[in-house]
């Protein structure tokens, strides 16, 4: 954990850019993989996701193992991709525009009798990564900084968030997405689900373009009245840069969006609050591209 001052107020910053995989991602597919039983892990699982999900799980299923097959959209980042072969899984491509992960990948688990493992639709995916806010708690203690009162959490499908939510019961939950696929915020503003909107704009922040949050990640979030943010690509930007300078950290576009948040003022810096970095793979002309800008 590292802390720095913003606007005069020391904030943590959980770098879970600096996890095996470069994600948080780890988390939630060890714990699921790890409950499952001898013959469902005989049979392999079926996962899908532009990256760091299907890193995590296939970093799980090196460790135990078990057989993975990764949906990943064509224009996942090459990093991504190669590092997720690299570990020895399957990929499948899709086109991200046409086609939908969730179906190509439940007509793979059906037809090799495999276990599905959702990005965040999952009560096991949701609890492995809430450990990362666990941690964070004890970190701050530690650091003389007090129980967690306000966690800012980037948020794709959700599942970080509501793992955050969970863990921390008392703390204020501020969940941050790119402009234009904030669909969270607005389903939080609106008191039920809000897909994107058609023809979303372009994003660097991939690992959070998911189009609809699920049912159960939003009820969590909601029960525990969070919030929403949405930043813009050229805060992203910023953030990135940032946390290059004063943390000397890689951060990815959308493990950098919470970062962001702060830093364009529309999260206000308190004490108690921490900042998750939820990952650090970038393509690398791509990441010296935002870095330089």
């Amino acid at each position: 954990m590292f802390v720095r001052s913003i606007k005069g107020v020391d904030v943590a910053f959980k770098a879970e850019s600096l996890q095996p995989i470069g994600a948080f991602k780890i988390r939630g597919a060890w714990h699921r993989l790890t409950a499952l039983s001898e013959e469902a892990a005989r049979r392999g699982v079926v996962a899908f996701s532009s990256g760091n999900h299907a890193q995590g799980v296939a970093w799980a299923a090196r460790r135990l193992g078990i057989g993975a097959t990764i949906v990943m959209p064509r224009d996942a980042p090459r990093a991504k991709r190669e590092a997720t072969l690299a570990m020895g899984a399957e990929v499948v491509d899709y086109d991200r525009a046409s086609e939908s992960r969730e179906q190509i990948a439940a007509r793979l688990a059906e037809a090799r009798g495999a276990t599905l493992v959702p990005s965040f639709d999952d009560p096991w995916i949701i609890e492995g990564q809430g450990t990362a806010a666990l941690e964070a708690a004890r970190q701050m203690i530690a650091l003389g900084l007090g129980e967690p009162v306000h966690a800012v959490v980037p948020c794709g499908g959700g599942g970080l968030a509501a793992g955050t939510a969970l863990a921390l019961k008392e703390a204020r939950i501020t969940v941050v997405e790119p402009e234009g696929w904030d669909d969270m915020r607005r389903s939080l503003e609106a008191s039920w689900i809000e897909p994107v909107a058609p023809n979303p704009p372009p994003t660097a922040c991939d690992s959070l373009q998911t189009p609809l949050v699920s049912p159960l990640t939003f009820d969590v979030l909601s029960r525990r009245d969070a919030t929403g943010v949405a930043v813009s690509e050229a805060e992203v930007r910023d953030a990135q840069r940032w946390a290059a300078e004063k943390l000397r950290l890689v951060v990815e576009p959308g493990g950098a969006v919470g970062l962001a948040a702060l830093l364009a003022g529309k999260v206000t810096p308190e004490p108690g609050m921490f900042v998750i970095l939820s990952g650090g793979n970038v393509d690398v002309s791509a990441y010296a591209r935002a870095v330089a800008s």
